[in-house]
């Protein structure tokens, strides 16, 4: 694996043995995503929160464009080490802050977090009741700033999405999608 554009244009990684059903977002569905949010917002001074982060291959890429702090949590104690050891390997240890936790706990913990991205790509057989909790915890506990960004990736078949007030749109990139939500007035 690659990142694929910023100032770590080029800088590889891999999925270690010993993390093997890890599943990290694909080159193309990765350099498809960042276009889209290239055409939106401009990376530097940027909050994130990486949701389900596994090795940290979108956590690499926002950094790699210029974001000033990022969150990545995993309750995968090897994805953290990983993450960690990447970060001092790519000298951005101070821009990724790399954490061992329960996402849904992390979410109604810190509330008022005021990011302005979220990504989550949580486990693609999680139950549909988690998908929508996930939403629901990211807007009422003001985790994401006014006309922020909430970006889930998930599977084609889970379309359960639109019903919901902050949802934009969904983007389809082989066998996976990401719907946008955002926070509306």
């Amino acid at each position: 694996m690659r990142i694929i554009s910023g100032k770590l244009k080029g800088k590889i990684f891999s999925i270690p043995k010993n993390l093997s059903k890890i599943r990290p977002t694909t080159d193309r569905a990765k350099e498809s995503l960042f276009n889209i949010l290239n055409n939106k917002i401009i990376f530097n001074n940027k909050l994130v929160v990486d949701l389900f982060c596994g090795i940290g291959s979108i956590s690499y890429e926002f950094v790699s464009r210029g974001i000033s702090k990022i969150y990545s949590l995993d309750i995968n104690a090897m994805c953290i080490q990983y993450i960690r050891k990447k970060s001092i390997d790519f000298n951005i240890q101070n821009k990724i802050l790399a954490l061992k936790y329960n996402v849904f706990f992390f979410l109604k913990k810190n509330r008022n977090l005021n990011s302005d991205i979220i990504f989550a790509d949580p486990p693609y057989g999680m139950e549909d009741k988690y998908f929508l909790l996930l939403i629901n915890l990211c807007f009422n506990n003001e985790l994401i700033k006014k006309n922020g960004i909430l970006i889930i990736e998930h599977p084609v078949n889970k379309q359960i999405f639109c019903d919901n007030k902050n949802y934009i749109n969904t983007k389809k990139y082989g066998r996976i999608c990401f719907s946008f939500f955002t926070k509306k007035n």
